[in-house]
């Protein structure tokens, strides 16, 4: 294993002594671990104190919190998430009696299937940490609406998010009025990002697409940076059954001139990304040719990372999170920030590593192999796709040395089900299935009949409700003493994962 270099930090001198102590309380345990735990923690020291939870609880003050409730009411009076109309054509009209918000700040736009919000977290860190005022606008929520708009690197608060509301709501009935269709539930959160954006004013946006590319409520903004993450077949019903076909409609955001990040992708996306690209005479930056994940190592509360930007390498590099995908998101991530500043197309050099390694190690990302409890280990994943979930098992397979695994499922009738089962079969002794309250969640009975032809009969128990779920895995882990490594893994929607945060005290 590489050793790290902490002299390629400040206070090299400070940094070496400390490294050194560590190393020489821990050398009897195993030295090569030592090793990559004195890395990860001199790192963690290097960038201050953790950063908070950022998923907010709800409001503490009664009138706030029936405020924001209000506002969810009416929100969710809309069409959801899930009911689409392909077009641009109502917030444009939004955008237009507003003033064009979206227009006021420049913006890095992300699309593709997985990985999304956690590589806009990592671009907000990073450009936060070069000292931009940042807004960030993402989806789905874990468990606060409030989350979907950052703004430095935090979610709004729920009195600001009420007010944001408020000042946009005259526009929005304005419009509702002259359209044939309502605006939608999320086509009014974006309204309300982007004049929050405005207002705030913010140096730069980083907005997530919902869904797609072309047609979604996110594309009336004009990057000058385009990410695309993996790309993998989900919503096929919308978007096409292929990748190909999906890239299509997700490559809707390369706007003309714009550099693209573009991160690993199957043969057929990537081909259709191209031709996009080379249309909109704009920069391609690929994973594995122009930029990638030169190495990675575990350690204690993440993993060692060298990337190659496009400004070069940046090493010793601690990453909070675990995973190789969420090592292939920093580098994107990174590269992105890079584009933005121009680094690699308009000026030679690199960023400044150390803040990049400041940036790296604060990062969060709720959720996503996200460990909640201890005694048994309790570890939550959105996947909610069956790439997401093989990701999800071989990142959680490498970081964390289980002797049985107990699996609590609750996913959407929307999703294929079967592949997100099967992808979790290989590391799964037993699965609880369930449901959450979300009128998208695939019965859980009906949920059961297909995990038990994947898991066979005797590897699957049916709790429909999420508490009584929770509890049976961790029974299920702590059974046996001889079974004192066990632990249990809830995923299968953001959904689930929001509401089984909640109830192992998290929100």
């Amino acid at each position: 294993m590489s050793e790290p270099r902490p002299s390629d930090r400040h206070d090299a001198s400070d940094s070496d002594e400390t490294f050194a102590e560590i190393v020489d309380e821990a050398t009897q345990r195993d030295p090569d671990l030592a090793v990559i735990e004195a890395g990860s923690r001199t790192l963690r020291a290097a960038s201050g104190p953790p950063q908070a939870d950022e998923v907010p609880a709800r409001p503490s003050d009664p009138e706030v919190d029936r405020a924001l409730r209000a506002v969810e009411r009416e929100l969710a009076g809309r069409w959801g998430e899930t009911k689409l109309e392909p077009s641009v054509a109502r917030i444009a009209a939004l955008m237009d009696v507003l003033g064009d918000p979206q227009r006021a700040y420049p913006s890095i736009h992300i699309t593709g299937t997985n990985g999304k919000t956690s590589t806009a977290r990592m671009i907000e860190g990073l450009l936060g940490a070069f000292d931009l005022r940042t807004g960030r606008y993402t989806s789905p929520h874990v468990q606060s609406i409030t989350e979907r708009i950052s703004l430095d690197g935090a979610p709004m608060d729920a009195e600001r998010f009420v007010e944001a509301y408020q000042d946009i709501k005259p526009y929005i009935e304005m419009v509702d009025a002259q359209q044939p269709y309502r605006l939608s539930f999320f086509e009014v959160l974006t309204g309300m990002a982007y004049a929050a954006f405005a207002d705030t004013p913010v140096d730069v946006a980083v907005v997530e697409v919902g869904m797609g590319g072309s047609w979604d409520a996110t594309n009336v903004i004009d990057s000058t940076v385009a990410v695309v993450t993996p790309i993998s077949l989900d919503h096929t019903d919308r978007l096409g059954s292929t990748p190909g076909e999906i890239a299509a409609e997700k490559a809707g955001i390369i706007k003309q001139g714009a550099t693209v990040i573009l991160a690993q992708q199957p043969v057929d996306a990537a081909q259709v990304m191209l031709k996009k690209a080379v249309a909109a005479d704009a920069t391609v930056a690929r994973e594995g040719m122009e930029f990638g994940v030169v190495s990675r190592e575990i350690a204690v509360g993440g993993q060692l990372l060298t990337l190659r930007g496009l400004g070069g390498e940046y090493d010793n590099i601690f990453l909070p999170l675990y995973g190789a995908h969420q090592a292939h998101n920093a580098v994107v991530a990174l590269c992105a920030v890079e584009a933005f500043f121009g680094i690699g197309a308009e000026q030679p050099g690199s960023l400044d590593a150390d803040i990049i390694r400041k940036a790296f190690a604060a990062v969060l990302s709720p959720g996503r192999l996200e460990v909640v409890r201890s005694s048994p280990t309790v570890v939550l994943d959105a996947a909610h796709n069956p790439a997401g979930a093989r990701a999800a098992a071989e990142g959680l397979s490498e970081a964390f040395g289980f002797s049985r695994l107990i699996g609590v499922v609750g996913a959407s009738g929307d999703k294929d089900v079967r592949g997100l089962l099967e992808a979790f079969e290989p590391i799964f002794a037993e699965v609880v299935i369930t449901q959450n309250s979300s009128g998208r969640a695939m019965d859980a009975d009906a949920l059961a009949t297909v995990a038990v032809e994947v898991f066979g009969n005797e590897r699957v128990q049916v709790e429909p409700r999420l508490d009584d779920a929770l509890e049976a895995a961790i029974t299920l882990a702590e059974e046996e003493d001889e079974y004192a490594g066990a632990g249990v893994l809830v995923t299968g929607s953001v959904i689930t994962v929001g509401e089984a945060r909640l109830l192992l005290g998290r929100g």
